[in-house]
């Protein structure tokens, strides 16, 4: 099954996505990370005010096959954490791309460029099946 990717968001190949809003940033896990992880059981948030740079751990996605370290694709501090997934982390499974995990104020945009857009994320995703 092809997974869904989404145009006009920055894709790395952690299988994060960004959606960028002027000098901030949201960030997700994509249709392709949700299905090799499975159901998702629970999403670990970072704190409000914490920054983390490029390739660092911002939390934990479990699912009922495994843990998985949730990386940034872009450095940033956290602006806002998406809570309604401490109650319904299964939303990543079902929106993949509504479901943000956090939002974040970029710390160098100039960081977007090391990421993929749609297309060669796809082919991306493509070589790894």
């Amino acid at each position: 099954m092809k997974s869904k990717v989404v145009e006009g968001l920055f894709y790395s190949k952690d299988h994060e996505w960004v959606k960028v809003e002027g000098s901030n940033a949201y960030i997700g896990i994509t249709d392709h990370a949700q299905h090799a992880l499975g159901e998702i059981v629970y999403v670990e948030l970072p704190e409000v005010g914490d920054e983390f740079t490029e390739g660092e751990t911002f939390g934990v996605i479990e699912s009922v096959k495994a843990a998985s370290d949730a990386l940034m694709p872009v450095g940033g501090k956290i602006l806002e954490t998406n809570t309604e997934l401490e109650d319904s982390p299964y939303m990543v499974n079902r929106e993949p791309y509504e479901s943000w995990i956090i939002k974040v104020e970029l710390s160098d945009e100039s960081q977007l460029e090391n990421l993929m857009n749609a297309k060669e994320y796809q082919e991306f995703c493509d070589k790894e099946e």
